[in-house]
């Protein structure tokens, strides 16, 4: 029993490293998403969630290649021909476009997960 307790330790110690080693460069806000849309005219979105749930309340960015995140390794050669512009990936709340920037990044795509997701970029467009 003293073992299994020391290797759950370990993981929840070795999880929280990988978390808080995360690549601060690899993530950007709704902000910083928006003056992108403004000012790099060759900018891809990328949206990770399922094609439902661009139909939803949260509805979708203008303009977006949809690719579910479950099928992104399959799909990636479809990104190929994007692969020297600046991808901004977003899902719902930014957890699966995380996974998401993380393959676009180990196939040697420049993205950055959109903090927040549509959930915080929906927030951002309503008035107060």
């Amino acid at each position: 029993m003293n073992i299994i307790k020391k290797v759950i330790l370990a993981l929840i110690l070795f999880l929280n490293l990988t978390v808080c080693a995360q690549d601060k460069t690899a993530v950007m806000t709704v902000s910083e998403l928006k003056d992108a849309q403004k000012n790099d005219k060759s900018l891809v979105i990328l949206d990770v969630r399922t094609p439902q749930e661009l139909k939803g309340p949260l509805g979708q960015i203008d303009g977006v290649i949809n690719i579910p995140v479950q099928e992104l390794e399959s799909r990636i050669k479809e990104l190929e021909k994007y692969k020297d512009k600046n991808i901004a990936v977003i899902c719902r709340s930014g957890n699966r476009s995380a996974v998401a920037q993380k393959i676009l990044k180990e196939h040697g795509y420049k993205s950055r997960n959109v903090s927040g997701g549509m959930i915080e970029y929906v927030k951002s467009t309503v008035k107060k």
